[in-house]
């Protein structure tokens, strides 16, 4: 019998070197996240090492494009106007740098709409501008696919929020991904926001279920961990309802709180300025302590990291990142409790 288990053994240690499908990772792994603010400043081997120190195995590089409005049809990308950190040359030189560090990587391309409008009401006014924006489209996310395959990304997004465009035109989208697929041998999955996850009729062309998660939780200044716990249950029994359905694991490309009050009642929000670390705390707490234990759950990316560790963030700061404040150090122990 304990030779047989050994032949089982070695049979399975082959198969995973040769790459097997059933070698996923261990159901309990996760990925524990970071998404990467882009510099405008060439980055090197110091600024990475922060990322490690929180015990992050994954970080989000997220190349922005441009849309004057949200019915332009030309997406604006990689030109001389942007940060060095959103080009190509930046994309593939933090790249290398995260990848030395043994933190693996995801190319997340999206779209900002000048002025922030929501790229969720991006709508062309006819069919001609439909087909125009597709295409231009299609050449920024094949552009940085291409880029993620030659990177050796282990994870690529097709896209961040297009709500509307998601609902209107769903052909445009499995024929997106088979394109992609083409390029990129990696994992692929896509970031719906919070309120319309189960909008994409595309998941089971994908590897994971994307969602923005900034759901509404609570109208108290600083609400407790356990009454976040409580809020989540539903939203979390839904979820896992999605996952089952489509059969695919749930990866929060996004999530994150401002330490701020009020900060788990409409999270995408920047309406309040009173600075609360108890409820960034709390607010991220509830989360890692929702999901984290969640096989179904693959983990996600926090929002938001600025690669200079030392002046971002703060105990005045009340935007999203956690650097230098107390909410660090809980995000660096659940991290370390689950790699």
């Amino acid at each position: 019998m304990n030779q047989f288990l050994l032949v089982v053994s070695l049979f399975m240690t082959i198969s995973c070197f040769k790459g097997d499908d059933n070698c996923a990772p261990n159901h309990h792994e996760k990925v524990n996240g970071l998404s990467w603010v882009s510099s405008n400043m060439v980055v090197n081997a110091s600024h990475i090492q922060p990322v490690v120190n929180v015990n992050a195995n994954y970080t989000a590089l997220i190349p922005f494009a441009f849309l004057p409005e949200l019915n332009s049809t030309e997406v604006q990308f990689n030109v001389s106007q942007q940060w060095w950190g959103e080009t190509e040359e930046g994309i593939r030189v933090t790249s290398q740098l995260l990848a030395d560090k043994n933190v693996k990587r995801m190319l997340k391309p999206q779209i900002w709409v000048l002025g922030g409008k929501f790229v969720g009401f991006i709508k062309m006014d006819n069919e001609a501008d439909w087909e125009i924006f597709e295409d231009s489209y299609e050449d920024f996310i094949l552009f940085y696919a291409k880029i993620a395959e030659q990177e050796g990304f282990e994870m690529f997004s097709i896209g961040t929020e297009m709500k509307t465009m998601v609902l209107e035109r769903p052909q445009f989208w499995l024929e997106l991904i088979t394109k992609v697929r083409t390029i990129y041998k990696g994992k692929v999955t896509y970031a719906a926001n919070w309120d319309s996850y189960k909008n994409p009729k595309f998941w089971k062309q994908l590897d994971f279920i994307g969602i923005d998660a900034y759901f509404p939780l609570s109208d108290q200044k600083t609400p407790t961990v356990s009454e976040l716990e409580l809020a989540w249950v539903p939203i979390a029994q839904d979820i896992k309802h999605v996952s089952k359905k489509e059969g695919k694991p749930v990866l929060f490309t996004e999530f994150g709180y401002r330490s701020v009050d009020y900060t788990a009642l409409e999270p995408w929000e920047g309406n309040h300025n009173t600075v609360n670390h108890d409820a960034q705390i709390n607010a991220l707490t509830a989360v890692f302590k929702t999901f984290w234990k969640e096989e179904w759950f693959s983990g996600g990316f926090l929002w938001k990291w600025y690669d200079n560790h030392s002046t971002a963030g703060g105990v005045e700061n009340t935007r999203f990142t956690v650097q230098n404040k107390p909410a660090e150090d809980i995000v660096k122990q659940w991290y370390l409790d689950n790699n």
